[in-house]
């Protein structure tokens, strides 16, 4: 079965329905390596960091492996695509849950094991998050800040679940930069988490990272508990 041109709309989903559909029909077998990102950028016509993020889902969910100077090899014929889609259907609710419980041990870590590299990458990440005005733009620059707190964990399996899911807290903090109604961690709350890792005190750098997401995740609660959650298309699931 060949690759084909992706048609528009959800270029990632269409890549990695293009790369499972491989899989699935025999032509990539488990221990095959699979093409290069630059080829399937070309074979399907999208973009390659379109093509690394699909591979990203399927290598966190077990049918690819990449082998960093090797390749990307195919290591299951499993269908992991039902798992995936129930995570693009997260509600913001459920993106604040499981991002409390990353960045409070991420920031934990980072406090321990930060480098002056380190500080000073977080204070430009930082610095781009309190600048960035319009939605899509802010979503990314906050997704990028917590990521980068991860990184100065240097917890690579902490890293790359945080990577996996940094399209859906990038999602659902457009949203909450859109809904004036449910609060968002500002330049202060965050500011406190670069402080506490700056100052190596892995308690103050939890008790920070609970701060900035805690306020937001307690209005998402209220919201359901009044009904206002509603799904994907609702007030809380617009995420």
């Amino acid at each position: 079965m060949a690759l084909s041109p992706v048609p528009g709309g959800s270029t990632v989903d269409a890549v990695l329905d293009q790369i499972q559909a491989q899989v699935n029909g025999g032509s990539w077998r488990v221990g095959d390596r699979i093409p290069a990102e630059l080829d399937l950028a070309a074979q399907l016509g999208v973009s390659r960091p379109a093509v690394r993020e699909a591979i990203r889902a399927l290598s966190h969910v077990g049918v690819l492996e990449v082998r960093r100077g090797d390749g990307t090899y195919v290591s299951s014929g499993a269908d992991p695509r039902p798992l995936l889609r129930r995570v693009a259907r997260a509600t913001a609710r459920d993106v604040f849950e499981v991002q409390l419980a990353y960045d409070v041990q991420a920031a934990r870590l980072a406090a321990r094991r930060r480098t002056a590299a380190d500080l000073a990458r977080l204070e430009d990440l930082l610095r781009a998050r309190d600048e960035a005005a319009e939605a899509d733009e802010f979503g990314a620059a906050d997704a990028r800040f917590h990521l980068g707190v991860a990184e100065a964990g240097r917890n690579p399996v902490l890293i790359e679940a945080m990577r996996f899911f940094l399209r859906r807290q990038h999602e659902a903090m457009r949203t909450i930069r859109l809904d004036h109604e449910v609060p968002e961690g500002g330049p202060a709350a965050h500011r406190a988490v670069l402080d506490a890792v700056a100052a190596r005190d892995p308690d103050a750098a939890a008790r920070a990272a609970a701060a900035v997401v805690e306020p937001t995740l307690a209005v998402l609660e209220t919201l359901v508990d009044s009904g206002a959650e509603a799904g994907p298309g609702g007030a809380e699931g617009r995420a």
